[in-house]
């Protein structure tokens, strides 16, 4: 019986000193704090992925909208309001701003020169009529970035030649 009473004595006396150190080496616990400390970064890293991806989403939907307004003038024909009321209708931008215009010119390496309808172009071949729909929208952000504005304008173009 006595040296078992010594050796739990050993264990009590051992342990007196050292509470803290133990609690230093004590392991349990440790994923549920590292889990505390890492889920509001990973939280937040997901909201500025969503949120930053949600702007170039809207900006696809600008883009698209631009083509689909060329597209429209293109089996249709050239209508003002047609055509912005089509590119409305084919996209979720409540706020989207749409303006088609119809102009005449010759097409060149560096883009359409601006001509009059029954003009001859330098190759020789007759104006064109063409059609441009410029779409723009704004993407505000949900959160506050540093570096970056909040608000996004986005602006997409598209032109395309009727004759």
């Amino acid at each position: 019986m006595s040296a078992r009473k010594s050796l739990a004595h050993r264990r009590i006396a051992g342990r007196r000193p050292g509470v803290l150190s133990q609690l230093w080496k004590d392991t349990t616990g440790v994923t549920a704090v590292e889990f505390a400390i890492i889920a509001p970064v990973m939280v937040l890293m997901f909201i500025c992925m969503a949120d930053l991806g949600i702007g170039v989403y809207t900006d696809m939907q600008v883009n698209n909208a631009a083509q689909y307004g060329t597209e429209y003038a293109l089996a249709k024909g050239y209508d003002s309001t047609a055509i912005s009321s089509a590119v409305r209708s084919s996209t979720s931008l409540s706020s989207a701003n749409v303006s088609p215009t119809q102009f005449c010119g010759c097409p060149s390496g560096s883009g359409i020169v601006s001509n009059s309808c029954n003009a001859t172009c330098s190759d020789g071949s007759k104006s064109g009529t063409f059609v441009q729909v410029a779409v723009s929208d704004t993407y505000v952000t949900m959160l506050s970035y540093p570096g970056l504005p909040s608000s996004f304008n986005l602006t997409a173009q598209s032109t395309v030649r009727l004759q």
